[in-house]
C-alpha cells in the first residue's frame, strides 16, 4: 500500500520509495525518510498527507505519497 492510502495515527514502516528524481530521493534521506525508517501519517489533507518522521512532521504531495510505500 502507498502512504495515501495509510490509515491516520498509525505507524508503518517504508517498504520502497518509488521516484526517479535522485535529488528529491537525496533530500528525503536526510529527513529520514528512506526504507526502513518507521513513518506516521498524521492526517491526509487535499490529497496530501502529514507524516511524522523522527522528530519532524512533514507535508507530503500527493504525488510523493503515492510513491511511499509502507
Amino acid at each position: 500500500m502507498n502512504l495515501s492510502e495509510a490509515a491516520e495515527g498509525r505507524e508503518y514502516i517504508i517498504k520502497d520509495i518509488l521516484i526517479d528524481d535522485e535529488e528529491l530521493e537525496a533530500f528525503l534521506f536526510t529527513l529520514g525518510c528512506y526504507v526502513g525508517e518507521p513513518i506516521t501519517v498524521v492526517f491526509h489533507i487535499n490529497g496530501g498527507s502529514i507524516v511524522s518522521i523522527k522528530d519532524g512532521r512533514y507535508s507530503v504531495d500527493k504525488h510523493l505519497a503515492k510513491a511511499i510505500i509502507v
